[in-house]
């Protein structure tokens, strides 16, 4: 159960325990005008305590004493003690409200605490008691009137959970107000809508949903700003060959005599074309889910006799160039994966430290797996220039070559690729400069599923 549950839960008991509050309060009230059982004089231990004392003053003090202490009494407290004589005078001279008086003489005659009668040695008789005095207000609104209704508890809860009603709806629908205007607001574009600002510090399931909300936004704006990044850069790669194939035509429109040569110029830049429209095709799909192969099923391969081929198929070109490969690895790894897809992420990874590794260097491929058995290593180092730290994740990202980009030749398509064909596996790839110089790139496939020896 989420946050959300517990605050509906916690307001729900508050507003009952308001009702029940105010309920109990208002039969308290009721009590106190009309005394405990509906009677005109007060009672409880108060009553009892103070009908014994003015008892024994009267009975020891005599009447005197005791008016004493009831003009004391109304002066600096609330005590509102009556004394009535035989001929029902009361010893301060006020008047007497007839149904008290014949209820504390009923109860006293009964042997109530609460209304006493005390015989003087000289005969007098006085009764005492104290008659129920609300405050005017309370008076106003209670005294003589009947207990409270069946329908006051139903007008206390219907009061109490329509304040904390409004107050748990406005809580609640706020947020949602903002989140519908962030909706509309990332309808309409603005990419940079936020919704946290103005959600603050709260921490329940409606919070969360704004911060999922907020997430998705980054994640939309770094997206269509990769693709709005990926157009340029495309635009870009395509119009330098274009550019030298109109200039081919405009050569042999000019010079008939240099056809060969020009046709040759216009076949390489028609391959160099075609090479950059596979590559971005291959990194579309691989964007998209779609798999190189993903029409055929994946296939039980032997992940070390994989690289073992990449590596002496790049060892033929880099030994053209003055280069090697050397391969480490051994044993027999088996793993349901798409071949074509992951030779080709390796290749990329290899070829591209190829292109890169000093002249009459070596360029080190290592394939292993983990002592627990549950991922399979792919090292590439090379004795390269390396790239800065802070290039080392962004060598990943489509057509990026680095601050020697006209270097050597290529789109910067490679590490793209191979990072999402890896990706695709569940694996990683990541690069880090080697200590003594060159490039180091890491490649960790899982092998929960596969099928090992």
């Amino acid at each position: 159960m989420g946050r959300l549950f517990w605050k509906f839960f916690f307001s729900y008991w508050a507003a009952l325990l308001l009702a029940v509050v105010a309920v109990n309060a208002a039969s308290w009230l009721s009590s106190v005008a009309w005394g405990s059982g509906n009677l005109p004089i007060e009672g409880g231990g108060r009553a009892v305590f103070i009908v014994n004392f003015a008892a024994s003053t009267l009975r020891h003090g005599g009447p005197r004493a005791l008016r004493g202490v009831m003009d004391d009494w109304q002066q600096h407290s609330n005590v509102l003690l009556y004394v009535v004589d035989a001929d029902g005078r009361e010893l301060l001279d006020r008047p007497v409200p007839a149904e008290a008086l014949a209820r504390a003489s009923g109860l006293a005659e009964s042997g109530s605490a609460i209304a006493r009668r005390v015989q003087l040695a000289d005969g007098a008789s006085y009764l005492l008691f104290i008659p129920v005095q609300p405050v005017p207000f309370l008076q106003r609104l209670l005294y003589g009137q009947p207990p409270p209704s069946p329908m006051v508890p139903l007008a206390v809860g219907v009061v109490a959970s329509l304040c904390f009603g409004a107050l748990l709806a406005g809580y609640v629908s706020r947020p949602i107000r903002h989140l519908r205007g962030a909706f509309a607001a990332l309808s309409g574009g603005r990419l940079e809508t936020r919704v946290a600002p103005l959600i603050g510090r709260r921490r329940d399931d409606v919070a969360d949903l704004g911060r999922d909300f907020d997430l998705m936004a980054q994640q939309l704006q770094a997206l269509i700003a990769s693709q709005r990044s990926l157009l340029h850069d495309v635009s870009h790669e395509l119009r330098s060959p274009l550019a030298r194939l109109q200039a081919a035509i405009g050569l042999a429109r000019q010079s008939p005599d240099r056809l060969g040569s020009t046709l040759e110029r216009i076949e390489a830049e028609a391959t160099r074309l075609d090479d950059l429209v596979g590559e971005l095709l291959t990194l579309a799909r691989l964007e998209a889910g779609l798999e190189i192969g993903a029409s055929e099923p994946p296939q039980e391969t032997d992940l070390v006799d994989l690289v073992a081929t990449i590596a002496a198929d790049t060892r033929f070109e880099a030994e053209a160039a003055g280069r090697n490969v050397v391969f480490a690895g051994e044993g027999e790894v088996l793993a349901s994966v798409r071949p074509a897809l992951l030779h080709r992420a390796i290749e990329n990874v290899a070829r591209n430290a190829v292109k890169f590794t000093a002249a009459g260097s070596a360029v080190e491929i290592d394939a292993s797996v983990t002592r627990t058995r549950d991922a399979f290593h792919v090292t590439i180092a090379d004795h390269g220039p390396g790239v800065s730290e802070a290039e080392l994740e962004a060598i990943f990202e489509p057509f990026y070559r680095g601050a020697d980009r006209h270097a050597v030749a290529g789109f910067g398509l490679g590490l793209a690729i191979a990072r999402r064909a890896v990706e695709a596996h569940g694996g990683t790839i990541r690069a880090k400069n080697r200590a003594g110089g060159g490039l180091e790139v890491e490649i960790v496939l899982p092998l929960a599923q596969a099928a090992q020896r």
